[in-house]
């Protein structure tokens, strides 16, 4: 587990910048429940959806954005939300299959404003044929912890 960053950009989403970024992840705009900077570092812009099945349908388009998408999950899940994360990789717009920076900033949000309650699971990767479950905690002086288990699949070293 890690400590969360602090946010050091947060608040609504210029509307410019929202028209760009749900042209990259082919959304409407007015499907958009809520959109937030979440940027803990990465530069990530955050969208709220109001369904798994929208989330899990997005195919992105090439774009400059860091973008994560969050839809809540029903009660009796094992999970509380499902995450999607995508950004410009050479010409493209690709997927993480699990992103911690991602999933520490959508904790400082939801947990911020009150949407959700510390502990809780994150899910991400469906969309993928993954199966990334990440645990989120807050301590008593608001420390956020985001963490779960990891494979390894690749070892080495580097020579210099």
């Amino acid at each position: 587990s890690f400590a969360a960053p602090p946010l050091i950009r947060s608040g609504p989403v210029e509307a410019d910048v929202l028209a760009e970024v749900c042209r990259q992840v082919q959304l409407d705009p007015a499907s958009v429940l809520r959109a937030e900077w979440v940027d803990n570092g990465p530069e990530w812009v955050a969208l709220e959806l109001g369904s798994l099945e929208e989330l899990l349908a997005v195919e992105p388009a090439p774009g400059d954005h860091k973008v994560g998408l969050v839809a809540r999950l029903p009660d009796g899940d094992e999970a509380a939300i499902e995450v999607r994360a995508f950004f410009p990789k050479d010409g493209t717009t690709v997927e993480d299959p699990v992103t911690g920076s991602l999933n520490a900033s959508i904790a400082c949000w939801l947990l911020g404003d009150g949407t959700l309650t510390a502990p809780y699971r994150s899910r991400q990767g469906t969309a993928l044929g993954r199966h990334g479950l990440v645990e989120v905690d807050q301590e008593a002086d608001g420390t956020i912890w985001v963490g779960g288990a990891t494979t390894t699949r690749v070892r080495g070293t580097v020579e210099l």
